[in-house]
């Protein structure tokens, strides 16, 4: 893509985000930074045991199950999701997990596409909805902090897990992630502490708390981001940083993609994450994080990276 145009894709969405969510300044005492460090260090971050998810389905497709990590908004304690079955023997298939951006734009529009493609391929397609989005949303109203959002990162990463124990109890060979934008920094976490995850394809990830360095039009936007600076500098000295973690998964199981156009995704850091890993796959591409998260093209790639890899691992554990 042409690099005027994807970094000014990248900047209207930059600007549009805050139009959708305004961020306003908040004073210290109510960021509860303190408990946030406090719980992003301890065990209940990411224990180490998973119990599968307790699916429930209503038709072929669609399923819920409780969270493993019920909060004080009983709407956002259902976990709601998306399976795309291969046509024949789905038990006998790889899964791929597509872990979606935030706010979760590709659930209803762009997933249902790449799990069709993906079918094709032979392999089966698992989706979630985010916590605190669609009919998670609570209807009573909430102000975020970083304890509130550290929860819900740790909310995210034991849906992930609980969805992956499932499938491998009904018999799926392997489960693979793919990640976009935040859902990346997501499966990013995951493969640092579940080993059980075959492959992990990071796409314009997000890595720390730092997402972007671009100047935002809003001055409360700004006023607002300059006053939470500190906060997010303390958190990514906690394991949400990426770059703090190793995985668990080898490093041959693991594709980054950068857009060298990105003006969302921090590049520097993702750089920092692939000599941190110890130098896994990269692709460092001419696009921008909304261009490269969009385009069919580079989806096909990526299958084609996964495809001989998931069948080679099936092949080995059958």
């Amino acid at each position: 893509m042409i690099a005027p145009l994807a970094k000014f894709i990248d900047w209207s969405a930059l600007q549009m985000a805050y139009v959708v969510a305004p961020l306003r300044h908040a004073p210290r005492p109510k960021w509860k930074l303190e408990e946030a460090l406090e719980f992003l260090n301890g065990p209940d971050f990411i224990p180490a045991a998973s119990d599968p998810a307790r699916m429930e389905f209503d038709g072929p497709r669609h399923f819920k199950f409780p969270t493993p990590c019920p909060g004080k908004f009983e709407a956002n304690n259902i976990v709601y999701g998306r399976f795309y079955r291969c046509a024949e023997r789905w038990q006998e298939r790889p899964v791929i997990i597509l872990l979606d951006g935030r706010p979760p734009a590709g659930y209803y529009s762009g997933f249902p596409l790449l799990a069709r493609r993906i079918n094709w391929a032979g392999f089966n397609v698992a989706t979630c909805l985010a916590p605190y989005y669609f009919q998670r949303r609570p209807r009573q109203p909430f102000e975020w902090d970083c304890l509130e959002f550290a929860r819900a990162m740790a909310q995210n990463v034991a849906e992930i897990r609980a969805l992956t124990g499932w499938l491998l109890n009904e018999g799926c060979p392997s489960v693979a992630l793919l990640g976009f934008s935040f859902g990346g920094w997501l499966a990013g976490l995951t493969a640092c502490r579940d080993a059980r995850i075959a492959f992990a394809v990071l796409t314009v990830p997000g890595v720390r708390m730092s997402w972007h360095s671009q100047p935002v039009v809003w001055p409360r936007a700004r006023e607002a981001l300059q006053a939470l600076r500190p906060a997010h500098e303390a958190m990514d000295t906690t394991p949400l940083n990426l770059i703090l973690s190793t995985p668990v998964i080898p490093k041959e199981n693991i594709l980054l993609i950068e857009g060298i156009y990105d003006l969302l995704a921090d590049r520097q850091a993702i750089e920092e994450l692939w000599q941190k890993w110890q130098q896994p796959e990269i692709w460092r591409l001419p696009h921008g994080h909304v261009s490269a998260q969009i385009r069919l093209g580079l989806m096909g790639r990526v299958l084609d990276w996964l495809a001989p890899r998931l069948e080679a691992g099936r092949k080995n554990n059958s």
